[in-house]
């Protein structure tokens, strides 16, 4: 093991910086090692390379196993037909689990990270019930009519007591409580459970309590200073784009990963993106938590840069971040992190300790959108005061009309964006 490799503080890197450690420093490493990483790499070979902290942080703070983590990073299974290891020898609370989390919740439209994470906290549940009480039954009990209800309710809370130890936030906690009883409430409503065990846990109001809400958590975001910084820094202009793509345009780092000049509106009657229009926007097929389709409010100027660069490369496919060494086409989302990781640090810009990654662009454009969003909502509601109006949608309707509210929120954003990156 080299001192490198000792120095590492596993437990507080985010999954981002692990995932980004992986790319840079664990894989070459392995590669080195003589290991070939067209297979997925095992726990023993990751720990003869001296990076057996990894799976215990990301099983601690980032609920997530080892095969989980390397699936983020582009690994399959070894095998197609690997299920996941519960590690329970009940296989009736295993069937019931699998289908709660790939039909129940795939139905609902849930992502596969959401998924995943759910999966994971679920494991976590029943492997310290079998513990504790010596079976994984906890389908079986609950369907049983001859099982006291007190007695099962009090081995789940049993196993709320071993996480209220084990597990280090509340928020942690919480989670995993919430998805307890979530599945238990699955099986009451769906698969002929006769109650819930895990309703009215003492655990559960101070482990809420203790948990910030979303708009409590003020997580760490851009300013308008340290994008000009990172715009300084640029040295080439798909790095100027992959700061436009999440500082401008909002784009999580998938999305700029496998941003294509094909999802760029309108088009002309040739069928090429229309540079000129007064509307450009990005369309997406499939995006989670968001709109199909995202206003371009700065950057053109670069992407027509990009897009001259780039198709003056033989049988390029229109991939604004190309890769020749991926199937797909374009760079991993990783790639991108770890390129506006660099960046930032060649800007020299930290926050609250971390180096920023796209997710803090992100953030910051998504906060100037919410300002240009309350900024025509006062407009609207100083009219609707003049009016006698008590329904802001109704002045918009009526007097500006959407079209004037959308253009007036453009001119916000792009007087914002040109604080931040400088005039077009």
């Amino acid at each position: 093991m080299t001192g490198q490799q000792e120095q590492i503080n596993w437990s507080r890197k985010s999954l981002e910086e692990l995932q980004s450690l992986w790319n840079t420093e664990i894989e070459p490493d392995l590669a080195r090692d003589g290991l070939d990483l067209d297979d997925r790499p095992t726990y023993q070979e990751i720990t003869d390379a001296g990076y057996s902290g990894i799976a215990y942080a990301l099983r601690e703070h980032h609920d997530l196993t080892l095969a989980q983590f390397l699936a983020t990073v582009g690994y399959g299974s070894r095998t197609d037909d690997e299920g996941f290891p519960w590690d329970i020898d009940d296989e009736t609370t295993i069937r019931e689990l699998e289908l709660y989390l790939e039909t129940n919740l795939r139905r609902k439209g849930r992502a596969e990270s959401t998924i995943s994470s759910k999966r994971s906290r679920l494991a976590r549940y029943v492997r310290t019930y079998a513990t504790q009480h010596d079976s994984a039954d906890i389908v079986a009990r609950v369907r049983a009519d001859d099982d006291p209800r007190r007695e099962e309710k009090q081995r789940v809370r049993a196993v709320f007591d071993t996480f209220d130890v084990d597990l280090e936030s509340s928020e942690s906690k919480y989670k995993h409580l919430t998805d307890v009883r979530l599945f238990y409430g699955w099986l009451a409503a769906d698969r002929d459970a006769a109650y819930n065990p895990a309703l009215g846990a003492p655990h559960e109001h101070r482990w809420s309590e203790d948990t910030p809400d979303a708009e409590e958590r003020d997580p760490a975001a851009l300013e308008a200073a340290h994008i000009r910084a990172l715009v300084d820094a640029c040295e080439s202009i798909d790095e100027h784009l992959l700061v436009i793509g999440a500082c401008a345009w909002g784009l999580r780092r998938g999305e700029i990963a496998a941003l294509s000049i094909d999802q760029f509106r309108p088009l002309t009657e040739d069928g090429q993106f229309d540079f000129q229009a007064d509307d450009p926007h990005i369309v997406f097929g499939e995006r989670k938590n968001g709109p199909g389709r995202v206003t371009v409010h700065y950057g053109l100027e670069t992407l027509v840069d990009r897009w001259s660069q780039l198709s003056e490369r033989e049988g390029w496919d229109g991939s604004l971040f190309p890769s020749s060494h991926s199937e797909s086409g374009h760079v991993n989302p990783n790639t991108i992190t770890a390129r506006f990781k660099r960046l930032a640090e060649r800007a020299d810009i930290r926050l609250r300790g971390d180096t920023p990654t796209p997710q803090y662009g992100r953030r910051f454009w998504y906060r100037t959108y919410l300002e240009a969003v309350q900024r025509l909502s006062r407009q609207v509601q100083a009219i609707a005061d003049e009016q006698g109006s008590d329904d802001e949608q109704v002045v918009v309707e009526n007097y500006l009309g959407e079209e004037e509210a959308r253009k007036q929120r453009r001119e916000y954003m792009e007087e914002r964006l040109s604080v931040a990156f400088g005039p077009t």
